[in-house]
């Protein structure tokens, strides 16, 4: 099985953080062409969260839900971006990947990403209307809102490994 999870899944967050587009660069590499930027260029900026939503159905033990999608309107709004490749009349097969889409919020402020993700899921922001789907990020904000509050701080592997070494 071909392993490029980075790329297919969690691509968005890295690109709305750093503005730079990891699939496009991808392409150009493919082609032979030289990376426009050197890591030092990167600059991270903000803070991200992707909310992944499937169509399965959480009461039968998340087994896909295959359907008929009749309406379809994204998700959208300030700080939002909205992957997806569904529309009205989509028809989502029992045997594949039962993603419908990935919501992925931005800005500047931890708490601020948080609170949008809750509101985007109390809006229902990505209306679906023909088949079971479960928003499999956003159930999970409003039970943890408080340790999401202030996100822990984070190392480089090496970092974590050092610490690990010396505290053993």
């Amino acid at each position: 099985m071909e392993m490029n999870t980075r790329i297919q899944v969690e691509h968005p967050v890295t690109e709305m953080i750093s503005s730079v587009d990891l699939i496009e660069e991808q392409i150009r590499v493919a082609r032979g062409e030289k990376l426009r930027y050197t890591q030092e260029d990167i600059v991270l900026r903000g803070h991200s969260i992707e909310c992944r939503i499937n169509a399965e159905d959480a009461f039968k033990n998340f087994r896909p839900g295959p359907g008929r999608i009749t309406a379809y309107l994204p998700a959208g709004g300030p700080f939002v971006r909205m992957d997806s490749h569904v529309y009205p009349d989509y028809v989502v097969p029992p045997s594949y990947d039962s993603l419908l889409g990935k919501v992925v919020t931005v800005y500047g402020n931890w708490y601020i990403i948080v609170k949008t993700c809750i509101h985007l899921q109390e809006l229902e922001s990505c209306l679906c209307i023909g088949l079971q789907k479960w928003k499999g990020g956003y159930s999970f904000f409003p039970k943890h809102e408080e340790e999401l509050a202030a996100p822990q701080p984070t190392q480089p592997a090496t970092a974590q490994k050092q610490l690990i070494s010396t505290s053993a």
